[in-house]
């Protein structure tokens, strides 16, 4: 029988699986609701029952599991300590034990961004650079990120470096749930941006934005806000705040890292050569200590499929 890798991305919503063979070669994938109100134990269960089904349809064994979580997870032990959007939060939870006795194989457990920035290196704009240094953020409901040095994902005690969406931006600025103020993602995260369109929108300043949506505040998006941003100055106004202070963190990481490319990726990506180019623009200025030119900025080739295809890097790591 075959052998295979596999990868399993845990959301607040869903869980996304995939099958791989050990050159990372897809086999195939699929989603299953999270139900995280069921508990821990259930969840990690019912992984691993799909798991054992997509193995014996595709007659292989399963040799490396790696998974992505949304929070604070002990690499080492591949025991979960903090999973802020999962009810009951996680902590403590051995999740390489629990699906290793479950799964009989080995079972590597990180961070999702830091899983979503692995596969960026290995299997999207890294690829072709395998000695790449890279940094990845992920622009959805919260910021994330990671950072890959000359080829190898940099992870440190408990699997936490790489936090780039908690860099304080602006020093008095809104309170973050991590408890500092002025993060970037309480500045540029999906919710943040499409709260400022809304504002714009409830208050009458924004009326292609309230033409489009039907006035209804939920349907807001960073996606709906650049269909308008040309029509409606200060949505573009707000979407060009918010690309500077992606910019402002990009151009520490810069100064930092001096790395090769600089990978954005998440929903806020979705705003396109405004976002790309604003980020560009920002490092130029504010990195003066040596050039900047070679430095790439690039929406992420991997897309929703970024956190399965992380663990699936993840996994083939781990071989």
């Amino acid at each position: 029988m075959r052998e295979a890798i596999a990868g399993v991305d845990l959301g607040g919503t869903s869980i996304k699986v995939a099958l791989a063979n050990c050159a990372g070669d897809l086999l195939c994938h699929a989603s299953i609701p999270t139900e995280g109100h069921l508990g821990a134990t259930n969840v990690l269960s019912r992984i691993a029952e799909l798991l054992s089904q997509l193995s014996q349809k595709n007659a292989v064994s399963l040799k490396v599991l790696g998974m992505g979580v949304p929070g604070l997870v002990d690499v080492e032990q591949g025991i979960t300590k903090f999973l802020p959007n999962l009810p009951s939060q996680w902590r403590e939870v051995p999740v390489a034990r629990q699906l290793g006795d479950l799964l009989s194989c080995q079972v590597r457990v990180v961070n999702d961004a830091r899983a979503a920035t692995l596969g960026e290196l290995r299997f999207g704009h890294g690829r072709s650079c395998p000695d790449a240094t890279l940094a990845f953020m992920t622009l959805g409901t919260g910021v994330g990120g990671g950072v890959a040095i000359e080829g190898q994902l940099r992870l440190g005690p408990l699997g936490a470096a790489g936090e780039l969406g908690h860099q304080t931006i602006l020093p008095e600025g809104p309170r973050c749930g991590c408890g500092n103020r002025g993060c970037l993602e309480t500045l540029a995260s999906g919710p943040a941006i499409a709260s400022a369109g809304i504002r714009l929108m409830n208050s009458g300043q924004a009326p292609n934005l309230h033409q489009l949506v039907e006035g209804e505040a939920s349907r807001v998006t960073v996606v709906e806000m650049a269909q308008v941003a040309q029509q409606d100055p200060l949505i573009h106004a707000a979407l060009i705040d918010a690309s500077t202070y992606i910019g402002i963190a990009a151009a520490n990481v810069v100064t930092i890292l001096h790395p090769d490319m600089v990978v954005l990726g998440g929903g806020v990506a979705e705003m396109g050569p405004l976002l790309i180019e604003r980020v560009q623009s920002v490092i130029q200025e504010r990195v003066g200590m040596f050039p900047t030119d070679h430095v790439q900025v690039l929406k992420s080739e991997l897309g929703v499929k970024a956190g399965v295809i992380g663990a699936i890097a993840t996994a083939k790591d781990a071989l």
